[in-house]
C-alpha cells in the first residue's frame, strides 16, 4: 500500500509530523509510514483491550 494511497483517510498518523520527528538527517521510506501506522493500530487495539479486560472504558497510559 503507498503512502498516497494511506494519506486518504487510512492512516492515523500524520507523515509530515514523522518527517519533523526525524529531521532533516534522514530519509523515510514508503514502507516505514506503513509499517509505522500498523505498529501504532497494533498498540492501540493492545491497549484497548487491556482496558477492558480491566473493566474500564477509558485507556490510560499504562495500558500501553
Amino acid at each position: 500500500m503507498s503512502v498516497s494511497a494511506l494519506r486518504n483517510g487510512k492512516m492515523i498518523i500524520k507523515v509530515s509530523d514523522v518527517k519533523d520527528c526525524v529531521g532533516e538527517g534522514c530519509r523515510i521510506s514508503e514502507e516505514f509510514y506503513y509499517e509505522l501506522d500498523r505498529e501504532v493500530r497494533e498498540m492501540i487495539e493492545m491497549a484497548a483491550r487491556r482496558a477492558k479486560k480491566n473493566g474500564r472504558r477509558t485507556l490510560k497510559p499504562y495500558d500501553l
